[in-house]
């Protein structure tokens, strides 16, 4: 079938829509990232998009750019315009008081507190609604927030530096840095982008890190959650000495060392029986905290318990053309595999090049029968 140039107009401008969606990545969470284009004619008259959470939608941000040259226009958005009262009014009215004729959308919002209730609410209000242009790329825009909203657990991507053999350190425990500065740059807007960044004390003990994302652009910083089993977290750890909220999850109730945490740090028990952290009850806690996107970046045990419960739902590993010997640590402590038949499977989606090394993306595989 032929695209009809109204249907050739609309992917084009949705394309641009999904294109100034992507500015407001890093300062939306927990809100999805959205864009949305006022057209009249084949003209873009106006542009808007989500820029933080709690302030106006894309809708209203393109209406207002446009004025009242909105009246009889069409509006092309990438995700369905909300039809609840939040922190913001709906948009759908304000599409509606607008003068909008015509609402062109990428997708339907998962979120179950619209979830077509803002296509219907424009229908009856004599407005033509198309559904599903570019829909697939709308959603990879929030693969998180739809996760969330479909399951109440956010999405998990599990991040490992390592060599060519699979070393995340050397044998004396040194790793800063085994990636190229192009990696960690890339790191830090993975960072960016998440709600909540995962470590354990292994990694805080080993490199002290700060957890936070360091880039020049706006950002909203993502929760340190820290898996601290055992209580030992320091209130002297480097990740304190930066602004932003500190989670920490522990086995038992910490014990009182004389070093209480300040107001940013919220402590919190998820026993699993074993004297460890449950990690499916923490995810669900993060899920339940709003939080779409979660990075975890941590050594081998934590990432190996990740894997072994099957809470990943993608590998990002970040290679570097070294080689650092058989002495070196490795990228997975799990329980042993005795035969090829109970490997854990995973699928290369992505390869890319980032200075030195590569960056492959994996998601997990199908099991073989």
């Amino acid at each position: 079938m032929r695209m009809t140039n109204n249907g050739l107009m609309d992917h084009a401008h949705m394309t641009r829509a999904l294109e100034i969606a992507e500015r407001g990545r890093f300062t939306t969470k927990p809100n999805p990232v959205v864009g949305c284009l006022i057209v009249k004619g084949s003209e873009v008259i106006a542009e808007g998009w989500h820029e933080r959470a709690g302030d106006a939608h894309a809708e209203v941000n393109a209406l207002q750019a446009a004025g009242e040259a909105a009246r009889d226009a069409q509006a092309i958005v990438t995700l369905e315009p909300c039809s609840h009262i939040g922190r913001t009014g709906p948009c759908v009215e304000a599409l509606i008081s607008a003068g909008i004729v015509r609402v062109a959308a990428a997708m339907q919002d998962p979120n179950p507190a619209v979830a077509g209730r803002g296509f219907q609410r424009l229908r009856d209000a004599g407005m033509e609604v198309v559904i599903g242009i570019e829909g697939k790329r709308a959603a990879a825009l929030n693969p998180g927030f739809i996760r969330r909203m479909q399951t109440g657990r956010p999405r998990v991507r599990v991040k490992l530096a390592a060599s060519m053999d699979g070393r995340t350190a050397a044998s004396d425990g040194s790793s800063q840095w085994i990636s190229s500065e192009a990696s960690r740059e890339d790191v830090h807007r993975l960072r960016a982008g998440s709600c909540a960044v995962v470590t354990g004390m292994g990694t805080v003990n080993a490199d002290n890190p700060r957890l936070n994302a360091r880039l020049t652009e706006p950002i909203v910083q993502p929760l340190r959650v820290i898996i601290d089993s055992t209580g030992q977290l320091s209130t002297k750890a480097a990740l304190f000495d930066v602004d932003g909220s500190v989670l920490v999850a522990s086995a038992k109730p910490r014990r009182d060392k004389g070093d209480a945490f300040d107001s940013r740090t919220e402590t919190i028990t998820l026993p699993d029986g074993s004297g460890q952290v449950d990690l499916a009850a923490l995810i669900d806690e993060l899920g339940r905290r709003r939080c779409n996107e979660v990075l975890v970046e941590a050594g081998a045990g934590v990432a190996g318990a990740f894997a072994a419960a099957g809470l990943i739902d993608e590998l990002l590993i970040y290679l570097a053309p070294d080689l650092l010997g058989l002495a070196g640590r490795g990228m997975f402590a799990l329980p042993e595999v005795v035969s090829l038949e109970n490997r854990l499977r995973f699928e290369i989606s992505q390869v890319k090049q980032l200075g030195r090394d590569l960056r492959i993306n994996l998601r997990p595989g199908r099991r073989e029968t």
